[in-house]
């Protein structure tokens, strides 16, 4: 880890140059040997490997069915048998890597609990150009070629955030790619057409291939590392600190966040790390995460050892333990089980039980370092106890257990017996994973733990003591700052649609189609040109008057004006083109034109103004990256969906006669 400090420095500028600009656009130098860079890179070997075997299997499977000779069924069973104990090997391997999650902590010298962070979904590479330049000269109608640009300017975008920084900068690329993928998805994603190219993603687990054609499958895994870049950021931080904390926190809320997110919004997920019940798995682990991090808060902030204090770390703690049973159990569940690594279940187990004998041990600590209370102190101290176990203490009344020394001792003997018991049922079960075993910091925090309650025990136990030691019951759960499930802020990193040129999305997208480009000649006549305009980018033909210059050269009403005298006006503003073709003089104005394929007819004029007040279409190219239009982005896939549909505008039955004049219109 402390080779990686210096990359992941805010304030160094690392392999970006001395340009900050040119974060927002580049991933981690991929041949940076970082400790963490390392085991992404073996990650993606084993990833590889794994490929290669499943193919082997699948291969040796169709002939094991489709062969009827003795002999080579034995040959094909021995090879299955060897591709299978390889992909055992390979996926324990993969295991262990998802088990260092020392490697992600922080590189202070200060003793804190190691928190568990998720590895990055691994993607091959892709090529769009030769898919993407087809998709315009076909259905845009443009020369593929002159967007060549554009085209590998989002496929170095793509390259980038498949290796992002554990920083700001990082959360940031992966969001501006997560963006571009709602232009790409409007502009090349018809509803009825594939594009014809596959995403290839390895499970961040178990290593195993997927791919979909679904654009879906895209932002999804995205998506998904999103929420895992967070939890490798919230683990870095140093917990010793109130910033440290205080951004742990942040970061294990947005992690929590980005994985509730994928799970109410996607579906049927071809990877095992994206569905329901492992998403479900890892919100609740990151909550306990979260909840973790507020105890360790409430320790650095409790100057006061007041005996109200202490009960309240006692509950906080039980709090976590609380969580972490919950993941636990979550972790065991049939679903989850053979999927999640080992040394995960166990560490959440191990952190239970550790928090179990914390909550005891602060109890004990609150009755017997506390002096007892005093007449005025009682009825604040009733209160807070009376709350305090899940079922109350046996033996005196509360006023006496508060005020009589000797029934204090006692409880707290109670208590800290219970701790005892759980501080060393917490290192049993550690002591059960080869992985954990190997982590030298959570074995410490163990320990530590262990032989202060131990010293503890002995200081408070008497040799005349000659009463058996009572069960004490258990902590109610409380805390103070509960755990705050942060959704992703898509409208955070403004994004620009790369493939603007192609025109506004309200017209211009996979979705709509339009006949060929007419190119009309016009000259003006006594009374104008005879046509009334509407809108902005692209400005509409509204109305056409019968038998005037507009109507005799061809131009229809639901035209739209793409160009004036081979002006590009895709995006011109109302009054540009009123301009433009005020300023054509006798010899008239040629006028490119195209008809929406549908929307003929004078029954049809505002298909435009319908769907952008609707909030189908985009307004204005400045409101292109608003929240509601990426949340509305569809899929063409019917494999992996967004679970919340978008409301397509039906086309508008209602027409504008050129004599009814509205407010945006003017008749030229």
């Amino acid at each position: 880890p402390g080779s990686e400090s210096a990359l992941f420095n805010p304030e160094m500028v690392g392999f970006f140059g001395e340009n900050p600009a040119l974060l927002s656009q580049q991933g981690c130098d991929p041949f940076a040997q970082t400790q963490r860079s390392k085991l992404q890179h073996r990650r993606a070997r084993i990833n590889q490997q794994i490929n290669k075997e499943m193919r082997m299997r699948a291969g040796a499977e169709n002939l094991f069915r489709a062969t009827s000779n003795h002999k080579v069924k034995e040959t094909v069973a021995l090879e299955l048998s060897y591709v299978n104990s390889n992909l055992q090997l390979l996926k324990e391997e993969l295991e262990e890597l998802n088990s260092s999650v020392d490697i992600y902590q922080n590189d202070s010298e200060s003793i804190s609990v190691p928190m568990i962070p998720l590895g990055l979904k691994e993607t091959k590479e892709l090529d769009l150009l030769v898919p993407l330049k087809d998709l315009i000269s076909e259905h845009y109608g443009e020369e593929g070629v002159l967007f060549e640009k554009e085209i590998k300017e989002f496929m170095e975008l793509r390259q980038a955030m498949r290796t992002p920084s554990r920083n700001e900068a990082g959360l940031e690329l992966l969001m501006e790619y997560y963006n571009q993928l709602y232009f790409l998805d409007s502009r090349f994603f018809p509803p009825t057409k594939s594009l014809g190219v596959f995403f290839h993603w390895y499970d961040s687990l178990t290593g195993v291939p997927s791919h979909q054609r679904a654009l879906a499958f895209e932002k999804g895994s995205v998506l998904f590392n999103i929420g895992a870049l967070h939890t490798q950021i919230g683990a870095r931080q140093d917990r010793t600190s109130l910033p440290g904390l205080n951004q742990a926190i942040d970061a294990f809320q947005k992690a929590a966040g980005a994985f509730n997110y994928l799970k109410e919004n996607f579906s049927n997920a071809p990877s095992l790390d994206m569905s329901a019940a492992s998403l479900n798995m890892l919100v609740r682990l990151m909550v306990a995460q979260v909840q973790e991090c507020v105890f360790e808060k409430m320790t650095l902030l409790r100057t006061q050892h007041d005996f109200l204090s202490r009960l309240q770390l006692a509950q906080e703690a039980a709090r976590v333990e609380d969580v972490y049973s919950l993941v636990h159990q979550t972790m065991t569940q049939a679903h989850v089980k053979d999927y999640v690594p080992f040394s995960w279940t166990t560490m959440v187990h191990v952190k239970s039980e550790h928090f179990k004998a914390l909550s005891h041990y602060f109890a004990a600590i609150a009755l017997c370092d506390c002096p007892a209370a005093s007449d005025a102190e009682l009825p604040e101290q009733e209160k807070a106890f009376i709350q305090f176990h899940v079922t109350m203490p046996d033996g005196p009344s509360l006023r006496v257990l508060l005020q009589d020394p000797e029934e204090r001792r006692k409880l707290g003997k109670a208590h800290l017996k219970k701790a005892i018991m759980k501080h060393e049922e917490a290192m049993r079960i550690h002591g059960l994973c080869k992985i954990l075993r190997k982590m030298d910091i959570l074995q410490e925090v163990l320990s530590f733990a262990h032989k202060r309650s131990l010293s503890k025990y002995s200081e408070i136990d008497h040799e005349e003591d000659f009463f058996e030691t009572g069960d004490a019951p258990d902590i109610h759960p409380k805390t103070l700052q509960k755990p705050e499930i942060k959704s992703p802020n898509f409208s955070q990193v403004k994004v620009t649609d790369l493939f603007h040129r192609l025109g506004p999305l309200s017209v211009f997208s996979a979705k709509n189609k339009w006949y060929p480009v007419r190119r009309v000649h016009l000259m003006r006549g006594e009374n104008g040109f005879g046509f009334t305009l509407r809108g902005d980018s692209p400005v509409l033909i509204a109305g056409v008057i019968p038998g005037g210059c507009a109507a005799e050269a061809g131009l229809k009403e639901g035209d739209y004006i793409i160009s004036v005298n081979g002006k590009d006006c895709k995006w011109s503003k109302h009054a540009e083109v009123v301009q433009l073709l005020k300023s054509t003089g006798e010899e008239g104005v040629e006028i490119g034109v195209i008809t929406l394929q549908g929307s003929e007819g004078p029954k049809a004029v505002d298909k435009k103004a319908a769907a952008m007040s609707s909030g189908s279409g985009l307004q204005k190219s400045n409101k292109e990256n608003s929240r509601k239009s990426l949340m509305n982005s569809k899929s063409a896939s019917t494999l992996l969906v967004w679970s919340k549909k978008s409301k397509r505008s039906k086309k508008s039955t209602y027409g504008v006669p050129f004599t009814a004049v509205g407010d945006n219109e003017a008749m030229y």
